[in-house]
C-alpha cells in the first residue's frame, strides 16, 4: 500500500468514526486486529487516559437530561449515554492512529505526507519546509526527556541538538489497489456520513 493512500484511508477512517454507534465501532474495532496494533493502541489508550477520563465527567455531567437515580450530583442518563459513546469513539481513533504508525512507521509516514501535499508544491506552498518540520519534531518526541525540560523550553531556552543532517525518503510507486482503496474508504465514509 503506498503511503499516501494509507493516509487517505486513515483520514477517512477518523471522520466515519465520529458518525458511528456501538456496531459501526465493534466493526471497525474488528478491522483494527491485526498483528502489531493492539501493544501500540494499548500504550496510546495507557496515555490518553486522563484526557478519556476528563472527556467522560465532561459529557456525562453536562449533557441536560433526568438525573441517574434521582440524585442531584448524579450525571444524567443521556450524558452517561453520550459521553460513553465519545469515549469509545476517541479509543477506535486511538487504534485508527495505531495502525497508521505500525503500518507506515516514522518513514512511510513521511513519505506519505510528502506524496499528498505534492499538488500544493505548484501552487507555490513550501511542503518540504513542513515535511522536515514534522520529521524533526517526530524524531525530538522519540528522544527521551529529562525532568523539568518543558520549563526551560517555555523559558525560551530549549536544547535542539542533536537532529538529523539528512532526511530520506523512500518513493513507492502509486498502484491501481490504492487507488481502489482510497475510492472504497471514500464510498465508506459517505455511507457513514449519510446514515
Amino acid at each position: 500500500m503506498h503511503p499516501s493512500a494509507a493516509l487517505l484511508l486513515w483520514l477517512a477512517a477518523v471522520v466515519a468514526v465520529q458518525y458511528l454507534d456501538y456496531p459501526g465501532l465493534l466493526a471497525a474495532v474488528l478491522l483494527l486486529l491485526v498483528p502489531g496494533v493492539g501493544a501500540a493502541w494499548a500504550g496510546f489508550v495507557r496515555r490518553a487516559r486522563w484526557l478519556l477520563l476528563t472527556l467522560w465527567l465532561i459529557l456525562a455531567y453536562n449533557t441536560p437530561g433526568e438525573a441517574w437515580a434521582d440524585q442531584a450530583w448524579a450525571p444524567t442518563y443521556e450524558g452517561l449515554a453520550e459521553a460513553s459513546l465519545h469515549a469509545v469513539r476517541l479509543v477506535v481513533m486511538l487504534g485508527c492512529l495505531a495502525w497508521l504508525f505500525v503500518r507506515l512507521g516514522r518513514d512511510g509516514l513521511l513519505a506519505g505526507l510528502w506524496g499528498l501535499l505534492a499538488p500544493l508544491r505548484r501552487l507555490g506552498l513550501d511542503s518540504e519546509r513542513l515535511v522536515v518540520r514534522l520529521a524533526l519534531v517526530l524524531e525530538r518526541l522519540q528522544q527521551p526527556q529529562e525532568k523539568g525540560a518543558w520549563r526551560r523550553i517555555l523559558a525560551g531556552e530549549p536544547d535542539f541538538a542533536g537532529g538529523p543532517q539528512t532526511i530520506r525518503l523512500a518513493g513507492a510507486v502509486w498502484a491501481g489497489r490504492d487507488s481502489l482503496l482510497v475510492a472504497v474508504a471514500a464510498v465508506l465514509l459517505t455511507v457513514a456520513v449519510r446514515a
